[in-house]
């Protein structure tokens, strides 16, 4: 996204959007109203995402997640019922006596399954050199090994940071900033991976939690410095360091000097920190969709074909859009499902 590429919504667009923004009380904390937040906030943190990968690999069964993933009871029972709550997973009764139900994805858990296929992509570029993919995926509908690619829904060509503008939606604005728990620190992904070596589970462990993607959000907003970044997104200090510090540690920034007394530094994104855009991007097309009602935040325009888009995840063979029963893949690893039968 680039700060200089911003657009005029229209009058109609800006009418509504602000009637329906609730009053700002004086001295109110606030954010950007901002599908990708939505999104990361919905899913909480490592230990969510990696019981939806799950859900995708065939698991619906309490104690299936349990032995797999190596969960506390408790930590597992919160995070289902979260899920449920918020709509990704429903329960389905299999036995009377004793009463037990499992956990299957919802139509709209299942349309996560395109963000996770962003997830693999990055893993699998950028943290699998040494260990390789672990999957193989396979598109059914032309048949190809396939790589994943986050594309423009009018020209089906890869979307890339610089060849994207925006401008704001209907949905843009502000709302108040709700203080919880589940901006913790995430669970350690590579712990995680230990149950099944994983693309999602070593992109995780490279964006980490909740406030390291809010960060990287402000960096496609084009904001670099540290007072801008902690006052739009109020962030304490001490963790808005420790983050900086492990995102220029992980190659996702780097740290530039613009000011020698005091010493002021930027952060800008690296080749592996802009290749994150397609992650992002289609976590806010998953929280448009859902989360926005239908009023989204901001419009994204290709530059290369002079189109609004969607961003949508394609086959990189035959560019049609993948879908989670229009996929199949090969695991390159003993299969833990099958061994916890």
């Amino acid at each position: 996204m680039r700060t200089n590429a911003l657009k005029r919504v229209s009058n109609k667009s800006k009418k509504r959007a602000f009637d329906e923004r609730p009053p700002i009380v004086k001295g109110e904390a606030r954010e950007r109203n901002c599908s990708v937040g939505r999104t990361v906030d919905i899913l909480g943190d490592s230990w969510t995402f990696m019981i939806l990968r799950e859900c995708l690999f065939g698991a619906r069964r309490f104690e299936t997640f349990q032995s797999i993933l190596g969960l506390p009871r408790g930590t597992l029972a919160t995070r289902l019922k979260k899920l449920t709550s918020q709509g990704l997973l429903r329960q389905v009764q299999y036995s009377d006596r004793p009463v037990r139900s499992e956990y299957r994805l919802t139509k709209m858990g299942m349309d996560l399954y395109p963000v996770f296929l962003s997830f693999i992509r990055f893993g699998d570029d950028w943290e699998s050199k040494k260990k390789g993919p672990p999957l193989q995926l396979i598109h059914l509908e032309c048949g190809a090994e396939c790589v994943p690619e986050v594309a423009c829904s009018h020209c089906r060509e890869a979307v890339v940071i610089n060849r994207v503008s925006y401008r704001d939606g209907p949905g843009a604005g502000t709302t108040p900033l709700e203080r919880t728990a589940r901006r913790r620190r995430s669970s350690d992904p590579t712990r995680i991976e230990k149950s099944r070596p994983c693309s999602v589970a070593r992109t995780l462990g490279t964006i980490g939690d909740y406030w390291a993607f809010m960060v990287m959000r402000e960096g496609f907003f084009g904001v670099t410095r540290f007072d801008e970044i902690q006052s739009n997104i109020d962030i304490a200090p001490n963790i808005l360091t420790d983050r900086l510090n492990r995102l220029v540690r992980d190659n996702v920034f780097d740290r530039r000097k613009y000011l020698d007394a005091p010493e002021r530094f930027e952060y800008r994104f690296t080749a592996k920190g802009r290749d994150l855009y397609q992650t992002m991007i289609a976590m806010l097309r998953w929280g448009d969709k859902w989360l926005s009602r239908e009023e989204p935040p901001l419009i994204l325009t290709h530059l290369d074909c002079n189109h609004d888009f969607d961003p949508m995840v394609v086959c990189s063979k035959c560019r049609e859009p993948v879908h989670a029963r229009g996929m199949k893949y090969e695991m390159r690893y003993p299969d833990p499902l099958k061994r916890k039968k």
